[in-house]
């Protein structure tokens, strides 16, 4: 997919998003859409370094209604890292359907993800997770490869938020992952080239805060927009971890460990 069709593709969704959800806002069952852009920087994604010493910008939209939802997210870096100057700004295109259902304690999701990447071919995962409605909101995740990289994903999250004065919220995560390939060109095992990933991976900690513009604006418009300006740090939580995410680091830097940082604002109807 060529990038002018993905940005065609991701206006259409906004204009669709748009024009569905708000007739129907005064109904008492309703679509929801929620429309965000943030400024992170950098990108990195399952431990890998996709980006270096540049701005990062990641619109996303959501419609969702009766536990359907539909996504669309895009990263767009600013400042390509010289080892990948071929590339175009606009590395990458997801679109993903997600069907979720509580069951009392428990809240189980699946769905499909489309990776239109323009560093790659591009990869297709189905995934399923399941929350328990408890405290630290325990949740498990698999995601399954088949198109071009076959291998399986899979983390296990907690995470607590604190409410404060004026709506506020503080949130808190924590993530560990294990990589289970059945492809070693595109994940080896990296104490021998010839076998398969398998094992754990890293972890990644993330503190945020929600911030309501209804905390500092009065305006009845401010009650749909939020900014969450949040930090993360991605680490190895093994030795084989640490090695992978270290070759796959830009610039031969062997990097293993990440801290970064930005902001969300968010639209929400």
């Amino acid at each position: 997919m060529t990038n002018m069709n993905r940005i065609t593709a991701f206006t259409l969704l906004l204009t669709t998003a748009l024009a569905i959800a708000m007739p129907l806002y005064a109904e008492e069952e309703r679509p929801s859409a929620d429309l965000s852009v943030s400024l992170l920087s950098a990108y990195i994604w399952r431990g890998q370094q996709l980006s270096k010493n540049s701005l990062v910008i990641q619109p996303s939209a959501t419609f969702s209604y009766q536990g359907f939802s539909a996504n669309i997210w895009a990263n767009y870096d600013t400042d390509l890292y010289k080892d990948i100057k071929e590339l175009d700004n606009l590395t990458e295109t997801d679109y993903t359907l997600t069907y979720g259902h509580d069951f009392g304690p428990a809240s189980i999701q699946a769905g499909y993800i489309y990776y239109a990447l323009d560093q790659a071919e591009d990869s297709q995962e189905f995934f399923a997770s399941a929350t328990l409605n408890t405290l630290l909101s325990p949740t498990i995740t698999l995601y399954r490869e088949f198109a071009h990289y076959p291998s399986t994903y899979l983390t296990l999250e907690v995470s607590h938020s604190i409410a404060l004065p004026r709506g506020l919220s503080l949130d808190m995560g924590l993530l560990g992952s294990a990589l289970f390939s059945d492809d070693s060109a595109a994940y080896p095992d990296p104490d021998d080239p010839g076998d398969d990933y398998s094992g754990l991976h890293h972890g990644k900690a993330s503190v945020s805060m929600t911030i309501p513009f209804t905390s500092f604006l009065h305006d009845p418009a401010a009650r749909y927009f939020t900014i969450t300006p949040e930090v993360n740090w991605v680490f190895p939580i093994s030795g084989d971890g640490s090695k992978d995410m270290a070759e796959r680091a830009l610039g031969n830097s062997r990097d293993n460990n990440f801290v970064y940082g930005g902001a969300t604002v968010s639209f929400s109807f």
